[in-house]
């Protein structure tokens, strides 16, 4: 392996972690968002009401998640055909 290769694997490790580490912080963002828009009081249970709002809130940030990064697959497969 020569240090071309090395610095290369070193430059795609690090995308990724950095990859990971931004979407950790989504979730937490995405967690923390969800939390103030649905729950008003905490106890031993959650309500149905607080329930379903938070279920609702997961189910949207998963859709967008997934139509963000379907839209950015079509982009950079755009920009490689080119």
């Amino acid at each position: 392996m020569n240090d071309e290769t090395t610095v290369e694997q070193l430059h795609d490790f690090l995308s990724k972690e950095r990859e990971k580490a931004e979407f950790t912080a989504q979730i937490h963002e995405f967690s923390e968002l969800c939390w103030d828009k649905c729950v008003e009081t905490t106890g031993k249970k959650l309500d149905s009401k607080t329930e379903t709002c938070l279920t609702n809130c997961v189910n949207r940030f998963i859709d967008v998640s997934l139509f963000i990064t379907n839209r950015f697959a079509q982009l950079l497969e755009k920009r490689i055909n080119m």
